[in-house]
């Protein structure tokens, strides 16, 4: 059987100038990266930006097991389908970071005959987005230190320094450092750390942005620090902007790339779920809705993270209005959820998948309040049972939702023909009533309340003073309207880990509450999640080498 990164290099690949024209596009459309890879121009986007919407489908999960279950390949599989039924569809989808590829979980170019491509160059460097995000990051931690060095005319306070260096990679040792150590030039000492560029407030920002004025706007926002006396310094006080916008200029442009079936692929920004708000561009949605009539995007791991902070972050701020939600589930995860240990997933067993089915039933629930259709889709295994199927099938129609199989890591656009028909079957029939989970007049702790009491099924939310004392302070400055962006662990519907299924009786806990003032939302982190993950024991790097003929190999 070809590993991924086989079947991506065995695949003929389309000119992107082919691909653009799919849409409508002329090479004078497009800023190019070489034969497969290209950006979109800003005066395009300008020019479509009246046209109709098309309709918009997000694809989300239950809670995953720690390899992965393939919402990514799903996402990729339905478009390719799509285009299979003579549909014009576009995928919207986030940037991989090198954190995981280098990791544990891989890259984020879908799976075996569903992936976008060219799939080497989407998991390392791409277009250099993550590049200039980290790197207008790092900008403005260096205009702040030189600001302290040169007399700190604006009485920053080393000790409440809030804006942190970042790095697309995971390195723990990076959380907590001490800088400027050596001769007086050599800067002030201080405690510093890094968060992974794709928990960065620029990331956010980048992908939260209308357009270059709104993205000035945003980086004039973004809270690097307090004075003596308790003030919020901003990269604006700093005269940062420009500077800062001079690097993200280019990556603020939409990448236009394929997937293996040549359809479009938007794929742009990559904040991660856990702990950043889990969606693709505005601007590559909203410009995939302009021209083309399906726009099939995906919100990161389960719908706990990724389909609420869609809603409630991203299409409250940029007023989306989706059409339909696809909810992915497995098999294995299922049964990972029912207590079962991950290296026994393949083998058949009901009892463990009836015990674990709870977890898809609660985000069918959770779905459900947000007033858009669902799809339940299995992405199906060569390990699965039809008795395993069968009984899945029948709990989403007792339910009262359209369901159906995708085989499309195997079959492509082919296996996702079932899921597609499903997808446009409940578009035709049913509306969509989207509403926000929360409205912007209600106090922090009772966003956070809601978010923790109706989508995880907490019974309450506890805090740490630190995380008390920082509301109190961020109400005090006016930021209480803002959007509440959680950052939890993906695996339960609570803050623990360990507590899979559908967890009762259980508390959330905040430990931390900051501000991105910039993006435009609250961070409230609960349990154990770290900003800046580790690399496993044995990481995904030591398998990846590049051959003789200047092949890679060992991607994944």
């Amino acid at each position: 059987m070809l590993t991924d990164i086989e079947i991506a290099q065995q695949a003929k690949l389309n000119n992107i100038k082919d691909v653009a024209a799919q849409l409508d596009l002329s090479e004078d459309d497009l800023e190019l990266y070489g034969k497969y890879k290209a950006k979109i121009s800003d005066e395009y986007i300008e020019r479509v930006k009246d046209n109709k919407d098309g309709k918009l489908i997000l694809v989300t999960a239950i809670n995953p097991t720690p390899a992965g279950e393939g919402k990514t390949t799903v996402t990729v599989g339905l478009g390719q389908a799509m285009g299979r039924l003579g549909k014009k569809a576009i995928i919207a989808l986030r940037e991989p970071s090198l954190g995981p590829c280098f990791g544990v979980k891989g890259g984020a170019a879908g799976g075996g005959y569903s992936q976008v491509v060219p799939m080497e160059d989407l998991n390392l460097h791409f277009t250099g987005d993550f590049h200039a995000i980290t790197s207008a990051n790092n900008l403005l931690a260096a205009l702040m230190d030189n600001h302290i060095h040169q007399g700190n005319a604006l009485m920053i306070d080393p000790k409440r320094i809030v804006f942190k260096r970042c790095l697309d990679m995971n390195d723990r040792a990076l959380r907590n450092i001490i800088i400027g150590m050596g001769k007086k030039a050599d800067g002030v000492v201080r405690q510093d750390g890094f968060v992974i560029t794709v928990a960065s407030e620029i990331m956010a920002i980048l992908c939260l942005a209308s357009d270059i004025n709104d993205l000035k706007k945003r980086l004039a926002k973004i809270i690097v620090a307090y004075t003596y006396d308790n003030q919020p310094v901003t990269a604006g006080d700093l005269n940062a902007v420009g500077a800062m916008t001079a690097l993200l200029k280019d990556a603020l442009k939409p990448n236009l790339i394929q997937t293996l079936e040549h359809t479009p692929a938007f794929v742009h920004g990559g904040p991660f779920a856990n702990i950043a708000h889990g969606c693709n561009s505005v601007r590559a949605t909203k410009t995939a809705l302009k021209v083309a009539d399906y726009v099939i995007t995906e919100a990161g791991f389960g719908a706990d993270l990724g389909a609420e902070k869609f809603f409630d972050i991203k299409c409250r701020m940029a007023g989306l209005m989706p059409d339909a939600v696809v909810l992915v589930a497995t098999i294995r995860a299922l049964k990972y959820n029912g207590g079962v240990n991950k290296n026994d997933l393949s083998n058949e067993n009901l009892s463990a998948l009836k015990a674990g089915i709870v977890n898809l039933e609660k985000h069918i629930e959770n779905l459900k309040i947000y007033g858009v259709p669902v799809v339940v889709t299995l992405n199906r295994f060569v390990t699965d049972t039809e008795a395993e199927l069968n009984y899945v099938k029948e709990f989403c129609e007792s339910h009262n939702c359209d369901f159906a199989l995708a085989d499309v890591w195997g079959k492509g656009g082919e296996g996702g023909l079932e899921l597609a028909n499903a997808v446009l079957h409940t578009l035709e029939t049913k509306e969509s009533h989207f509403k926000v989970l929360y409205e912007d007049d209600l106090s922090l702790k009772d966003k956070i309340s809601t978010i923790a009491t109706k989508i995880y099924g907490a019974d309450g939310v506890t805090y740490s003073a630190e995380a008390d004392r920082a509301l109190a302070k961020i109400e005090e400055m006016g930021f209480s309207n803002l959007p509440i962006c959680m950052a939890k662990n993906q695996y339960s519907l609570s803050d623990d880990a360990t507590k899979l299924g559908r967890p009762t009786g259980f508390s959330i806990n905040i430990r931390e509450v900051y501000v991105s003032a910039g993006a435009g939302f609250v961070v409230a982190i609960t349990g154990a999640i770290m900003t800046m993950p580790g690399l496993p024991k044995k990481p995904a790097a030591e398998r990846i080498d590049v051959d003789d003929n200047g092949v890679t190999v060992g991607l994944f």
